[in-house]
């Protein structure tokens, strides 16, 4: 099997009298079109995945950091074996110290959510297996997820927690 194409996503996080928000937003366009999502995108030719983070950060909402300034908090393997072409690994990365404000852009309308009220239900069937830990507690996620059929619920994967309970 060939290597999967390599994209990041970053999760903005901000500290508020309410407590922690993290900066989500719906997919313009692309793979994804309408889910919830975080800004992130594929690494370009020679690029690390904490550059392509960086720049995906400044060209999907109008936010700048450093490198330095984005944390590794794992990596994810997503198969889609009936669209194979969808499949990708996926470096996580949550961000606290940025600049800028929040812009639109023909990728992403973002805005901060608290982190309690995150829309599991319209983002990617994984986020609801990994997402919680990693923004509630720091953890890190290291997992696979093999999607179904339909393209959109989680078929079989090694996280903690699968196979869901009925």
């Amino acid at each position: 099997m060939s290597p999967l194409p390599e994209v990041c996503v970053v999760y903005v996080l901000r500290e508020t009298p309410a407590g922690v928000e993290v900066l989500l937003g719906e997919k313009r366009r692309g793979l994804g079109r309408g889910r919830v999502v975080a800004p992130g995108g594929k690494l370009e030719p020679g690029e690390s995945a904490v550059q392509a983070a960086v720049r995906e950060l400044a060209e999907e909402v109008g936010l700048h950091a450093e490198p330095r300034d984005l944390v590794a908090h794992g990596v994810l393997d997503y198969r889609f074996p009936h669209r194979p072409e969808w499949s990708q690994r996926s470096h996580v990365f949550l961000c606290r110290r940025f600049s800028g404000a929040v812009t639109e852009s023909s990728e992403l309308a973002a805005s901060f959510v608290p982190v309690d009220d995150v829309p599991f239900e319209r983002m990617w069937d994984d986020a609801r297996f990994w997402l919680p830990g990693v923004l509630r507690n720091g953890e890190s996620a290291r997992w696979r997820f093999d999607f179904a059929e339909d393209l959109a619920s989680v078929a079989d994967s090694d996280a903690p927690g699968w196979p869901p309970a009925r």
